[in-house]
């Protein structure tokens, strides 16, 4: 009887420790990552269109702050995404997403950021701001935009991104 259930234990633990392989294995490459949102902000810091379209699936979805409808401006696939993108760093030559903080939740994650640029006029602009992701094969599917509205007071100098 000793035997029997010696070999029982022991046929639990080895598939068990099989189980556990094999979902190691399969699941890190589809699931999101700190890695993948610090990449994805520093190409984003570096104005790098095509590494930050690297990040992203074929038909991504990219929703901006602002825009014409209720969810701002809309933008699908790579090549409108990165020319949404390339117009933001036309617009502002020095913008930067400072100090980005992540959390990632299933297949869904958050950065949080401070954006800070300047526009051609010369006017500056400093506001919070956050994106939500979404992720579908390991790649950012969605990247949803949202940030304050800072207005112009005695307080700051500093005006709305439009």
């Amino acid at each position: 009887m000793k035997k029997v259930l010696l070999y029982f234990i022991t046929f639990l633990i080895i598939s068990d420790n099989l189980m556990a392989q094999n979902i190691t294995k399969s699941s890190p490459e589809n699931k999101p990552t700190m890695a993948i949102l610090d990449g994805f902000a520093n190409a984003f810091n570096a104005h790098d269109a095509d590494k930050i379209v690297s990040y992203m699936t074929d038909d991504c979805i990219f929703e901006a702050s602002t825009g014409p409808d209720v969810d701002g401006e809309k933008f699908i696939g790579k090549e409108a995404v990165k020319k949404a993108f390339e117009d933001i760093f036309k617009n502002y030559p020095d913008a930067k997403w400072n100090n980005p903080h992540h959390f990632i939740s299933g297949d869904r994650a958050v950065s949080e950021w401070t954006f800070t640029g300047t526009k051609a006029d010369g006017s500056k602009v400093e506001v919070t701001g956050c994106d939500l992701f979404t992720f579908r094969d390991g790649k950012i599917y969605i990247k949803n935009s949202y940030r304050k509205n800072r207005t112009p007071g005695p307080k700051s100098q500093l005006n709305l991104i439009t």
